[in-house]
């Protein structure tokens, strides 16, 4: 089955970076677009998408709050697929979920928090 697992959380002051990662089983990885979502806690929103990567890496996609901050990539020998996340600010504490977005599956998250 299809697995999601994220890693890199932490807390961060602001002004600062993050880097997390995702590592993919249970399906071909290279043959999907793959993303980076969040959600604040405490807050009825849903998730919202924030980043994504074609299946080749060769084209991505930000969210307003987070373009020229925060960089998604992958690695297709590895299965993993990352997101740098540089001059952080408070409102990016969240918790953040991997999505492949073909069928709409999600990581358990992993929180961040930006603080001083």
């Amino acid at each position: 089955q299809v697995q999601l697992v994220e890693s890199g959380g932490g807390l961060a002051q602001p002004g600062g970076s993050l880097r997390l990662s995702c590592a993919a089983s249970g399906f071909t990885f290279s043959d999907y677009d793959m993303g980076w979502g969040r959600q604040v806690s405490g807050k009825t929103r849903e998730r919202e998408l924030i980043a994504t990567i074609s299946l080749s890496g060769q084209s991505t996609g930000y969210e307003d709050s987070v373009k020229g901050r925060f960089t998604i990539s992958r690695d297709n020998a590895k299965n993993t697929v990352y997101l740098q996340m540089n001059n952080l600010k408070p409102e990016d504490t969240a918790v953040y979920y991997c999505t492949r977005l073909l069928g709409d599956y999600w990581g358990q998250g992993t929180q961040v928090t930006v603080s001083s």
